[in-house]
């Protein structure tokens, strides 16, 4: 059995989910941790959890609504940490990719979140983007855990947060031909890794160049298992092993 830890199951990306769901289930796909982004995703990650028993949440404003986020948004959340089947709070983070102008706000943005984790011992799912020493110096001022979402740096950070008791979440950026990601991972060992589509982004190679979806979780698994020198069915049961330490919501059969 294979779980997609970060997928991103809106109406704006598919016209048809249900349709992805099964076709996942093709590949042994099983259970799915949809991620908020913000306002309008949340609500629709409520309602997807609703109309699907395998299909869980995250609730969590992402970095690049900080300019138009707002407080009820944030109450939000909060209002809806105690659902069953939202097992996060994600997806949330730094990202100075794009501009570093705002990355006070930012911070003060993610710190509310964390804030929000600590009180409700939820775990997080962490973007991190160009802004590795401010997301770890934030994460460190709370007692959360969680995953590093899309996680592709150096070996050196990824002990760092071990240490800090992270995972990482992998998806198809290793298989990627210019990504040394798998260099690093050959360091680690595969207890720390859960997998993760970030669908529709980040399509495993060979299908760069379309949608991702779901189904290809058991490409990146099959991946995983040359990287570890292990066959599929370790990879399945380490990281599904992996997925319920961090996600003491998650129910799985």
């Amino acid at each position: 059995m294979l779980i997609d830890t970060h997928c991103h199951l809106y109406k704006e990306y598919y016209d048809d989910i249900e349709s992805i769901i099964e076709l996942s289930k093709q590949n042994n796909v099983m259970y799915y941790i949809n991620n908020g982004c913000g306002a309008k995703s949340n609500i629709e990650v409520l309602e997807l959890i609703e109309k699907y028993d395998n299909v869980y949440g995250a609730l969590g404003i992402h970095p690049e609504y900080v300019s138009n986020y707002t407080l009820d948004d944030i109450k939000f959340i909060e209002d809806n940490l105690s659902n069953e089947k939202i097992v996060a709070i994600g997806e949330i983070g730094l990202d100075y990719y794009y501009s570093k102008e705002n990355k006070n706000e930012q911070i003060e943005l993610l710190e509310i979140q964390l804030k929000l984790a600590e009180k409700y011992n939820m775990p997080v799912i962490i973007h991190s983007r160009e802004a590795t020493e401010d997301t770890i110096n934030t994460l460190k001022k709370y007692k959360v855990r969680g995953v590093i979402h899309s996680f592709s740096g150096s070996l050196e950070t990824a002990k760092i947060y071990i240490k800090m008791g992270y995972l990482f979440g992998i998806n198809g950026v290793v298989t990627f031909k210019n990504c040394n990601l798998k260099d690093t991972l050959k360091e680690i060992p595969i207890d720390n890794i859960v997998l993760e589509t970030d669908s529709p982004y980040l399509t495993p190679v060979p299908y760069r160049g379309k949608q991702n979806n779901p189904s290809h979780i058991l490409d990146i698994a099959k991946f995983i298992s040359e990287v570890y020198e292990i066959n599929i069915d370790e990879v399945m049961r380490i990281t599904t092993a992996n997925v319920k330490k961090v996600y003491n919501k998650l129910t799985i059969e």
